[in-house]
């Protein structure tokens, strides 16, 4: 695992040093020797390198990482270039098209939004390749909770989008009125017809951002070049 070494070290660093960590560790490490996971070991916190955790404007908190091949790379919600848009990045993308105005790009990496400033984190953040939650309930939900906690810290207004009965499942931790929280069904193909579609969360996002004096995210995703 390429560890994190940036200001979110001080916020999680006691962590580290639990024992529910140390099983963790040791779970996750006998896992990638024995078998495929994803993302790829040196990707498990990239989500944490591409945005410091002064730099978070937004959390959009996701559940499992994805299970195919080349999908994964440690930021929610996001495959890496050349791969298939997945059904609820799909979803995302039409209602940042309907809210906003966004094109609908040719490609799924979010890397431009974690930038930005966006925190695109899982909730658990191993899995084992086509299978869905492997690794649930090892650990992985402790950590996050320090890290959701760690942001809700901040003393700065920040935008929580909490997609789905699980990601809400968090808001009593969210306890600084500072912050914005948005809640709505999952993007999901099996829930987003039930109020995802239509919520409008990016643009309430970028109108927060903006009365609290705080740059609002460029949402667009530009096309990939393809040969």
């Amino acid at each position: 695992m390429a560890m994190i070494d940036n200001d979110w070290l001080p916020a999680v660093e006691a962590e580290f040093r639990k024992p529910y960590y140390r099983q963790l560790y040791s779970f996750i490490k006998e896992e990638y020797d024995k078998t495929v996971i994803y993302p790829p070991a040196d990707d498990i916190f990239n989500a944490f390198h591409f945005t410091p955790l002064g730099k978070v404007k937004v959390l959009l908190l996701g559940q499992d990482p994805y299970h195919n091949v080349n999908q994964a790379h440690g930021l929610s919600f996001s495959v890496l270039p050349g791969q298939d848009i997945p059904p609820s990045l799909q979803n995302i993308y039409q209602e940042l098209h309907d809210d906003l105005g966004c094109r609908i790009p040719n490609n799924g990496y979010l890397k431009k939004w974690a930038e930005q400033g966006v925190l695109l984190l899982n909730t658990v953040l191993t899995v084992r390749a086509h299978q869905a939650n492997s690794h649930q309930r090892k650990g992985w939900e402790q950590f996050t909770d320090a890290v959701i906690q760690a942001v809700n810290a901040q003393d700065r207004p920040i935008v929580f989008f909490l997609w789905g009965r699980p990601a809400q499942a968090k808001a009593s931790m969210l306890t600084n009125p500072k912050h914005l929280i948005l809640k709505a069904p999952h993007p999901s193909p099996l829930s987003a017809f039930r109020g995802f579609f239509g919520c409008r969360h990016f643009s309430q996002a970028n109108d927060f951002l903006r009365e609290h004096g705080v740059e609002p995210i460029d949402w667009q995703i530009e096309d990939e070049e393809r040969g």
